[in-house]
C-alpha cells in the first residue's frame, strides 16, 4: 500500500525544471512512510547499535560478488527515506554517473557517481531501511538540530545518556571525522566496501554523501580537522549530481552499458568482498 501512496507523491512533487532549493522538502505534506522511517532512524541509531553493526559488517564477509551483481539485486529496492525519485536503484546510479561525465569530471568520480548508492545491499541482507538509507550523522554526541526530524531523537534511548549529549560526547574537538562513528547505513557500509580500489577523494563522496548536516547546513564543524574541510570540497561538489541530476527521465542503459562495464573492470576487481 505504501508503494501507491509514494508514487502519488512523487509525480504530485516533479517539475522537470526544478530549482536546487526545491528538492529535499521534508515538510508536513510528505507521505507517512518517509515521516514513519525517520521516527524509526532517530529512534533506533543508537551509539551500541552502530558499534554492533561495524562488528557485524565490516570484517566484509557477508558474500563475494560484482558490482553488476549487487547492482541487479538493489533494483528491488524501494528507498523510503527520498521523496525525489521513484527509478530504480540502477537508473539513479547511471543518472549520477552521466551527469558528472557530461561535466568532464575524472574517471574515478564518474565512477563514484555509478557506485554511491551500492552499499544499499544491505537492504538486501536483511536490514531494515531505517539502518540502510536516510540522512546520516554522528553518533555517541550530541545531535544536530540541522538534521530532518530532529524532534524524533527523543525517543533514541541515547537521550538518556548524559555523557553522549554533549557536544562533542565521546569524541575529542577537531578530532577528525575519521575518529567518528556515524550513523549506521549504505553510506558507511560502501565506504569499507570501497577502501581498497578508490582514490580518498571518492571515499569521503562515499561515506559523506547523505550526511547533509554537514555538507550542507555546515552542523558537526567541531569534529572535524582541517584534513576533512579540504577533502568536504569533493563531497559537496557530488551532492550537486547526486541530488540535483533527480528526474523521472529513464537513462537509456543498455546504450551506456560498455563504457560503465569498462569504467569498473578499469578500477575493481570482477568479484569483490561485502
Amino acid at each position: 500500500m505504501h508503494l501507491e501512496q509514494w508514487d502519488d507523491f512523487v509525480k504530485a512533487r516533479y517539475q522537470p525544471d526544478r530549482k536546487p532549493e526545491e528538492f529535499r522538502q521534508f515538510t508536513e505534506d510528505a507521505p507517512s512512510v518517509v515521516k514513519d522511517f525517520y521516527q524509526q532512524n532517530h529512534g533506533l541509531q543508537t551509539l551500541d547499535f552502530v558499534l554492533a553493526k561495524e562488528k557485524e559488517y565490516l570484517p566484509l564477509r557477508r558474500r563475494v560478488m560484482s558490482v553488476w551483481e549487487a547492482m541487479e539485486e538493489l533494483n528491488k529496492l524501494v528507498d523510503d527515506s527520498d521523496p525525489d525519485t521513484d527509478l530504480s536503484q540502477t537508473d539513479h546510479a547511471i543518472q549520477t554517473a552521466e551527469s558528472a561525465r557530461r561535466d568532464g569530471r575524472p574517471r574515478w568520480f564518474i565512477l563514484t557517481g555509478l557506485l554511491h548508492d551500492v552499499g544499499k545491499m544491505l537492504a538486501v541482507f536483511g536490514e531494515p531501511q531505517w539502518a540502510v538509507v536516510g540522512d546520516t550523522f554522528p553518533v555517541g554526541c550530541a545531535w544536530s538540530d540541522k538534521i530532518v526530524y530532529h524532534d524524533y531523537f527523543r525517543a533514541n534511548p541515547d537521550s538518556q545518556r548524559p555523557e553522549l549529549q554533549t557536544e562533542c560526547g565521546i569524541y575529542e574537538r577537531n578530532c577528525g571525522l575519521r575518529r567518528v562513528h556515524m550513523s549506521w547505513g549504505h553510506d558507511e557500509y560502501m565506504y569499507h566496501v570501497m577502501k581498497p580500489y578508490l582514490p580518498e577523494e571518492a571515499l569521503y563522496m562515499l561515506r559523506y554523501h547523505s550526511f547533509y548536516p554537514c555538507h550542507r547546513e555546515g552542523a558537526y564543524q567541531h569534529l572535524m580537522d582541517g584534513h576533512d574541510r579540504e577533502m568536504f570540497h569533493w563531497v559537496r561538489e557530488f551532492n550537486q549530481y547526486d541530488l540535483y541530476s533527480k528526474s523521472d527521465t529513464k537513462p537509456d542503459a543498455k546504450a551506456l552499458m560498455p563504457y560503465y562495464r569498462e569504467l569498473v573492470s578499469s578500477y575493481l576487481p570482477d568479484q569483490i568482498q561485502w
